[in-house]
């Protein structure tokens, strides 16, 4: 009897441990209010780096430094604590990198909360930043919509193509003209060094997993609202269960040109016992 109790007893505590590891939240306090994020279990080296972090206190006093309505909030970057008025940030992060986990049903959906990263020219296996986070607010779109995000990432996906082959074959002053055309949204150049290189490009492009988008993923997308366009690119590892308003509330702040809100937001961050 008292084994079969111990027994008991043993499933009870791994059954609460269990529950409290899939429940695990953090709270984002700001001046505008707090908003609380559940961390998934799924994507178990980002969420336990983030409990690190704020555990640790690492993120305290760090702002939301880059703003863009209907897109996303991004914080995070430890160069923000204490930043002059008007600096770029953004470059900041710890001394090491998280492996992409890429859950296929977690979606850039209104709310999602998601780890930043460098870019794909730099970064091909997608490895996330330790400490920048972003919360999308998004969008509704239109199926109409849908379909030009569709395009809209396979020219991207190209364009990185582009690059690695330029790359590859040691032609420098072509790569630093592209990445030129790239930076100045010079769309006409780009698809005629593209189209120079036609085949090799379509070759590579084919051997990736073309984006498309899902009937799942329209009927999120077309009711909840978010940001397609990022799905399958960055790891998306928890989402907010409260504060959206507070999320809307930075959203809308007076940002500078460099979509750094004109007046300081900074946060406080505390894991939820």
């Amino acid at each position: 009897m008292k084994k079969v109790f111990s027994i008991a007893l043993l499933a009870l505590i791994f059954a609460a441990c269990t529950s409290r590891t899939k429940e695990t939240r953090i709270k984002i306090s700001t001046s505008y209010g707090d908003i609380v994020v559940q961390l998934y279990d799924s994507t178990p080296k980002h969420k336990e780096n983030f409990i690190k972090l704020t555990e640790a206190g690492y993120l305290n006093g760090t702002l939301f430094h880059r703003v863009i309505q209907k897109f996303m909030i991004q914080g995070g970057d430890p160069g923000s604590k204490n930043a002059k008025p008007g600096a770029l940030l953004g470059d900041g992060d710890t001394t090491y990198t998280i492996p992409f986990e890429y859950v296929p049903s977690y979606l850039h959906k209104r709310g999602a909360f998601a780890a930043a990263r460098e870019n794909d020219d730099v970064n091909p296996l997608k490895a996330s930043s330790a400490s920048q986070f972003y919360i999308v607010q998004g969008k509704v779109f239109t199926n109409d919509e849908l379909d030009a995000v569709e395009l809209k990432v396979e020219r991207r996906t190209k364009q990185y193509i582009m690059m690695n082959l330029l790359k590859k074959d040691g032609k420098e002053d072509e790569l630093k003209a592209f990445r030129a055309m790239a930076e100045n949204r010079d769309t006409a150049s780009m698809r005629q060094v593209i189209g120079k290189y036609h085949d090799a490009v379509e070759a590579q492009y084919m051997r990736t997993k073309p984006f498309k988008i899902t009937d799942e993923q329209r009927r999120v997308y077309t009711t909840v609202g978010g940001t397609p366009h990022l799905d399958g690119a960055y790891t998306v590892f928890g989402e907010v269960i409260s504060g959206m308003d507070v999320v809307d509330k930075i959203a809308a702040v007076k940002t500078d040109t460099n979509d750094r809100p004109v007046k300081d937001i900074s946060v406080t961050i505390t894991v939820l016992k």
